[in-house]
């Protein structure tokens, strides 16, 4: 991380004239200022020294930032933060990354610049050292994603044991040759899910096929385009396990293009319980996500780290629940 001496190297002055700039500007010569101010904006130096001062302002502001507004599970997140936020006298400021990693660490800045009292991540894709770099200066809370060995407060359910015990479901009502496909698996979640599915097969005893384990991106095209792919292969499964709602109702969609029927023919099972699950046709069975106690839970810990209370319980793991519905059958 850039430094006050790597400043002053390039400017070719001492660091205490890079303190003074930063600190009291008047005492500093123009032509010097002038030296400064251009190497901390060459280098991208975000001194410590003004974070430590501006942080006693209040902004009376909270960034959250999600991977992608479109999901309909992030909605009911920010439903969740925004209830806590506004009870507590703060407004939310919303930062789309379009699933864009170098997006993501721009928001970093914001929180750096002090236009923001702390930051809810609804996304962890970015370089680890990167986030936690500035959660030691500034409050930041991870909410759905969390990074592995990192001791960020962190609120999310636990992804392998409710994708295992979706697996474990299509098993026992008889399914044995069973499909999955993953969300992105540079996404510690995805991986989590895809982990599970594992799990649930190898304890019973069950062989899973490489050619029916496919990676999606989370949305209804990919799901549609994954089952087509099924068909290509010629070799279908008798369930599908979709790490997303939004895929498995794109699964839905191909099977039906292709005059099957859901679960007569095939069983799918999705993951999140989005509200449109209930009222498409069939009905969707899934794991329910409690998305909007997920932003509640994670907007209350923001506020324990900008209030500067103790924090407990650094990694809060709410349930998960299966909610069946019509999209699986028994074999």
């Amino acid at each position: 991380m850039v430094g006050i001496v790597d400043v002053a190297k390039k400017a070719n002055v001492s660091t205490a004239t890079v303190s003074r700039v930063l600190t009291k500007p008047e005492t500093v010569r123009g032509t010097t200022m002038e030296k400064v101010l251009k190497a901390i904006e060459a280098l991208n130096y975000q001194p410590n020294l003004l974070a430590r001062q501006l942080r006693r302002l209040e902004t009376k502001t909270i960034l959250v930032v999600v991977p992608d507004i479109t999901n309909p599970f992030f909605s009911k997140v920010l439903r969740g933060i925004e209830a806590v936020a506004v009870a507590k006298g703060y407004q939310v400021l919303l930062g789309d990354t379009g699933n864009d990693v170098e997006r993501e660490k721009g928001y970093l800045n914001i929180l750096q610049q002090k236009k923001a009292d702390g930051m809810v991540l609804l996304t962890a894709r970015m370089d680890a050292a990167a986030v936690e770099e500035v959660a030691r200066s500034f409050p930041v809370v991870l909410a759905c994603e969390y990074i592995e060995g990192s001791r960020i407060p962190t609120v999310s359910i636990d992804n392998i044991s409710g994708a295992r015990k979706a697996t474990e479901y299509l098993i026992d009502l008889g399914h044995e040759r069973i499909g999955c496909i993953t969300g992105p698996l540079d996404i510690v979640l995805s991986r989590d899910r895809l982990k599970g599915f594992y799990q649930a097969m190898a304890r019973k005893n069950l062989i899973v096929d490489p050619v029916l384990v496919q990676e999606g991106d989370f949305s209804f095209d990919s799901g549609f385009n994954l089952m087509m792919k099924f068909f290509a292969l010629g070799q279908l499964p008798t369930a599908i396990f979709a790490a997303s709602d939004d895929m498995a109702m794109g699964v839905i969609k191909a099977i039906k293009s292709k005059g099957l029927k859901v679960p007569e023919d095939i069983s799918v099972l999705g993951f999140d319980n989005l509200k449109f699950s209930s009222i498409f046709e069939p009905g969707l069975t899934t794991i329910a996500q409690p998305a909007f106690e997920i932003g509640e839970n994670a907007m209350e810990l923001l506020m324990k780290l900008i209030n500067k209370e103790e924090v407990k319980r650094e990694q809060i793991i709410l349930a998960d629940q299966l909610v069946v519905r019509e999209s699986v059958r028994t074999i």
